[in-house]
């Protein structure tokens, strides 16, 4: 009986879950070394039995303030799975590395992984038009989705002056 208990934690332990994993990297570190600090974060994710499905920069911008010294910053995102028993150590590795500013790992719904990754990768979803031509938009005046009215004839109402006069 124990070691089934034992088992369904290991498995547990075991089964990978979809992070996204936000880094702000050292901007000048990364700009002298572009596959240094995101091949670092890939290398660290691998070791902790995590699978890697993409990381790309995200964008390079000024920081509201500073983080470690650091003025500019560049937003790294990843996208992998990962069992969630190594998201903490994980977290610690990224803390003590020099040239990571900060990090998040955020868990993804189980619904959208797939839109997700596949929107991160560039590939098309199943959303989108398959026939390549641009959607057609109505101008507001021939079609804003409020149904058509009609202008309706009104009697002129009598005044109180005129009701009492006649």
């Amino acid at each position: 009986m124990a070691d089934n208990t034992a088992n369904a934690k290991e498995t547990a332990n075991t089964k990978k879950v979809a992070y996204e994993g936000m880094f702000i990297f050292d901007a000048n570190r990364l700009a002298r070394d572009p596959q240094g600090l995101p091949g670092v974060v890939a290398e660290m994710i691998e070791a902790a039995g995590g699978e890697l499905e993409v990381s790309r920069l995200w964008e390079e911008r000024r920081l509201a303030y500073p983080i470690k010294g650091h003025r500019k910053g560049a937003y790294w995102i990843t996208y992998f799975h990962l069992p969630p028993s190594q998201v903490s150590p994980l977290n610690k590795q990224c803390e003590i590395k020099e040239g990571i500013l900060r990090q998040l790992f955020v868990k993804l719904p189980e619904s959208l992984i797939e839109p997700i990754i596949a929107h991160a990768k560039g590939e098309a979803t199943t959303d989108e038009p398959e026939t390549g031509e641009p959607e057609t938009s109505e101008s507001p005046a021939e079609g804003n989705g409020a149904p058509e009215t009609k202008p309706t004839e009104t009697k002129p109402t009598e005044t109180k002056e005129e009701a009492t006069a006649s």
